[in-house]
């Protein structure tokens, strides 16, 4: 493992160099060589390639806020998870479309819905069965990146107070107009208990710590991956590594979200970690089994600006290494 992280540490990337440093060998990201590595993080031609994507977005020359994955609020998500430098000036205008967009009038609309065409015939958030039927993971992942990014902001607040409301009985979050649909939805869920807790640890707030620790139960209890009734797998994604997640779910992301939030010594974490430990390659590090990108320049459904290491089932993915030696070393498994 020592080899993996010193291979690690002569990456290229720096953001990879940044991601070693800070979450598997500690060290104090406010130290000037932190510092110093956030800002090459910054001149790196990733992020170029991001900056520039996030300059189309804000002229309207992109896909707008939410384009999958080329909009502001896919890039800035980016940028929080590799060590961008925190409290940019130069992203207030992103941050300022973001909350605009995430804070908007149809998020404080509700009304009955019984039926799924009902739900989709008007503006607003539906409420069936009792529940609130809204993607939370797109004001979750917000709260987070905005957050991590050092972008503080008094609506910051009205976030957290609207994942609050629309939070279901079991914990969690569902978009799911189907009015049978009773449990809260993984890919729904983990954004916003990234978003709350990281938001419970910065201000203390314990509204917000308590909703955190509600939402990892609807993970815990299933061991992030099997269905309570019979022990058998949610779904082969949730089993596969990807590099970027965006909205969807798999073990690592899971895990990784846990560690961050507190949550990674619960026993009930066991199998997820032992299942990530066997994908290791001999000798090396993790690959990226499968992908939700395509790379390219043109804003195209479902393209990204960056090259992320695309898929393998023998060679090692460096972000997807680095998020699992994270989830490992929070787990005291190195």
């Amino acid at each position: 493992m020592q080899y993996l992280i010193a291979h690690l540490l002569q990456s290229p990337e720096p953001a990879i160099r940044w991601k070693i440093r800070a979450n598997i060998l500690d060290e104090d990201i406010t130290s000037p060589g932190m510092l110093a590595l956030q800002e090459e993080v910054r001149r790196s031609a990733t992020v170029q390639k991001l900056i520039s994507g996030l300059a189309n977005s804000l002229c309207n020359t992109g896909g707008g806020v939410y384009a999958k994955w080329q909009g502001i609020h896919w890039i800035l998500a980016t940028l929080a998870d590799i060590g961008y430098p925190v409290g940019d000036e130069a992203l207030i205008p992103a941050k300022k479309a973001l909350l605009d967009f995430w804070l908007s009038d149809q998020f404080y609309q509700e009304f009955e819905a019984e039926t799924k065409h009902r739900a989709y015939q008007k503006t607003g958030v539906p409420v069936m069965q009792g529940r609130y039927r809204r993607c939370a993971a797109q004001q979750g992942n917000a709260l987070y990146m905005l957050l991590k990014l050092g972008l503080h902001d008094k609506r910051l607040n009205d976030l957290v107070e609207r994942l609050l409301h629309w939070q279901w009985p079991d914990g969690g979050w569902n978009c799911d107009k189907n009015p049978d649909a009773h449990h809260s939805s993984f890919m729904e869920t983990l954004l916003p208990l990234r978003g709350l807790a990281l938001y419970a640890k910065t201000t203390d707030n314990a509204n917000a710590a308590n909703a955190a620790a509600h939402a990892a139960d609807v993970f815990l209890k299933r061991n992030l991956y099997k269905k309570q009734r019979n022990g058998e797998v949610i779904d082969p994604e949730f089993i596969a590594l990807h590099y970027p997640l965006y909205w969807h779910y798999d073990i690592l992301g899971g895990l990784k979200v846990l560690a961050e939030a507190g949550f990674i010594n619960d026993p009930r974490c066991k199998d997820a970690l032992d299942l990530l430990q066997s994908k290791q390659l001999s000798d090396d590090g993790w690959p990226a089994e499968r992908s939700y990108y395509k790379v390219s320049d043109k804003i195209t459904l479902g393209a990204d600006y960056v090259n992320w290491g695309g898929t393998s089932k023998s060679k090692m993915n460096e972000w997807v290494t680095a998020d699992a030696l994270f989830v490992l070393n929070k787990a005291g498994r190195i």
